[in-house]
């Protein structure tokens, strides 16, 4: 019954941190490919063949359903294997569809025509690689009008993360938020668009102000996972035994790793 959690490096373990909390007796699989990170600067077809290979690995491992917790492989790679890659007997996820969820009140299944929603100006946080692909905002056009959608690629910060710079990290986050505010002076709304930044979710919300709500993706993925399952538990894969598996040095990646939770992590090889 053992569901994979897939990320380019560590940011995915936010997520797998929400949805274990959130689905205790679901033994995850998680798979940081660690040796190729991170991938916000690689292009679409790098992304598309390095995730493709993971979610196989994933698929050994009993992981019938797999979760991209990574942004960029969710906004270059997730569509494509979509429509001419994954069997029907499995199923690949990615973390944009809750997130949209929440910004627009209307379920995924809604598939009525797009509709005016609250906010109107939103900023959007992400790699250079998932600003480039425009995923989100259109996925946002299939839902909503009227929404006027400001993207800043954060350079570096998810190095700085990784690297547990997080001096360098705060004043990159500081930067970007400077820079994105030089192009939408009053946004309503943020997202954090890579599931490394909810560790600086404090920092961008200091920089943008008590006025701007931020939308974190690790609790929305958690949600929008257990009502998947509920609609879908023959998704349970047979895989059993919940596990860290990566494709750097298993050592490095674990003290990196116990540090970005504050608790003990093993990594073993992929």
């Amino acid at each position: 019954m053992a569901v994979g959690i897939f990320d380019s490096g560590l940011g995915g373990l936010t997520v797998l941190d929400a949805v274990t909390k959130r689905l205790p007796d679901v033994p995850f699989v998680y798979l940081g490919d660690n040796a190729h990170a991170p991938y916000g600067v690689r292009d679409a077809d790098d992304v598309y063949g390095l995730t493709c290979k993971a979610v196989e690995r994933l698929w050994a491992e009993g992981c019938d359903l797999v979760i991209l917790a990574c942004n960029t492989a969710s906004a270059a790679a997730l569509r494509r294997m979509q429509e001419s890659w994954i069997p029907a007997d499995k199923r690949v996820l990615g973390v944009f569809v809750p997130l949209i969820e929440a910004l627009t009140e209307r379920q995924w299944g809604d598939n009525s025509p797009p509709r005016e929603v609250a906010v109107k100006n939103v900023a959007l946080f992400a790699t250079p690689a998932t600003v480039a692909s425009r995923a989100f905002q259109r996925e946002l056009a299939f839902r909503a009008i009227g929404v006027d959608v400001e993207a800043q690629a954060c350079g570096g910060l998810v190095d700085a993360i990784e690297e547990g710079d997080m001096i360098l990290a705060e004043a990159l986050v500081q930067s970007h938020v400077d820079a994105l505010k030089r192009k939408m002076p009053h946004p309503q709304a943020a997202i954090l668009g890579c599931t490394h930044y909810p560790l600086m979710e404090k920092e961008f919300q200091a920089a943008l102000g008590p006025d701007v709500t931020v939308y974190s993706q690790a609790n929305l993925v958690a949600e929008s996972l257990a009502d998947y399952l509920e609609r879908h538990p023959n998704m349970l894969g047979d895989g059993t035994e919940a596990k860290f598996l990566t494709t750097g040095d298993p050592k490095t990646v674990s003290s990196r790793a116990t540090q970005f939770l504050r608790r003990r992590i093993e990594f073993e090889a992929a």
